[in-house]
């Protein structure tokens, strides 16, 4: 009868019969057949006929909800014995967002083999949104983002908090003031900002918005690494999470931190996020639980 349910779903979501017969290599009498058995064997009309056009009866709207139960059913029985006949080679897939990838990530991985080093870990990148559809659609198994995700069908679990700093040359105008320096000072300031379209950014511009602030933005780039470089070749300040910024990046480059009161008000929240957790594979429910027990302060 499992055959027959995934048939029948097949052609509830192809809306004909002549295209699940496509799908699934079946004649178009075959397939009648096999729908006309069902129907037999639940006592039941699933569907009904208007001449070519097929619409689903009550009981055949409840019946599609459980042939897809019973199919996820079966995706995870089979995930899970895949894993079962292998265990040697876990996998896990993650989604990072573009800042968590270069920031979160590397400690996360690192911290992830130290406890698993038979871990095979694959990692798909891309905007926050992006992420949250991909571990929607179970493409990968956990995401990491830099926010926290309001989505009824994901588990999202904060981390961590982050903050921003103004990072700067150790010659610019702003260093060494004995009065100290406020987020008003930022207006007209040349600086070099992440790129637009990601989380980060917005965070940065609903802050400059709120308070007036309209920095003279002399570049726009997607990677830390080549802000911290050109902040100190160009002379520019940037803003960068504290998470990623440590005291050897700034000794090397000849970068300092200039205090901003306002700035520690700005926080930016590190989520894990997840589907159905019964779904996963025992080894992405191991690393959620093991990236909980190490990441979870608050």
């Amino acid at each position: 009868m499992i055959e027959h349910f995934d048939i029948f779903a097949a052609i509830v979501e192809n809306q004909s019969m002549n295209k699940a017969s496509e799908k699934l290599n079946l004649s178009q009498p075959a397939l009648s057949r096999k729908i006309a058995g069902l129907e037999e064997e639940l006592g039941v009309k699933l569907f009904y006929r208007k001449g070519k056009r097929l619409e689903l009866t009550r009981i055949g709207h409840l019946t599609y909800e459980y042939a897809v139960e019973m199919r996820n059913l079966q995706e995870r029985y089979m995930r899970m014995l895949s894993e079962f006949k292998t265990p040697q080679n876990p996998r896990v897939m993650i989604g990072a967002s573009l800042t968590t990838l270069q920031s979160t990530l590397p400690d996360l991985l690192s911290f992830l083999n130290s406890r698993k080093t038979d871990l095979d870990v694959k990692v798909v990148t891309g905007k926050t949104h992006e992420i949250v559809e991909l571990v929607l659609q179970k493409r990968v198994d956990i995401g990491v983002v830099a926010q926290e995700v309001n989505e009824p069908d994901l588990s999202s679990i904060p981390l961590l908090e982050d903050k921003l700093m103004l990072i700067a040359p150790d010659h610019h105008s702003f260093a060494g003031s004995p009065a100290g320096w406020s987020l008003k000072d930022l207006h007209g300031l040349p600086m070099i900002l992440f790129s637009k379209g990601t989380w980060y950014r917005k965070l940065v511009d609903d802050l400059f918005e709120q308070h007036g602030i309209v920095p003279d933005v002399k570049m726009e780039i997607d990677s830390f690494e080549a802000m911290i470089r050109l902040s100190a070749t160009c002379g520019y300040a940037t803003l960068l999470p504290r998470s990623y910024v440590n005291a050897n990046q700034l000794q090397n480059n000849g970068l300092i931190v200039i205090h901003i009161p306002e700035l520690e008000q700005l926080k930016r929240v590190t989520s894990l996020i997840f589907g159905d957790r019964e779904a996963l594979s025992p080894s992405v429910r191991e690393l959620i639980d093991l990236t909980l027990q190490e990441y979870i302060k608050y």
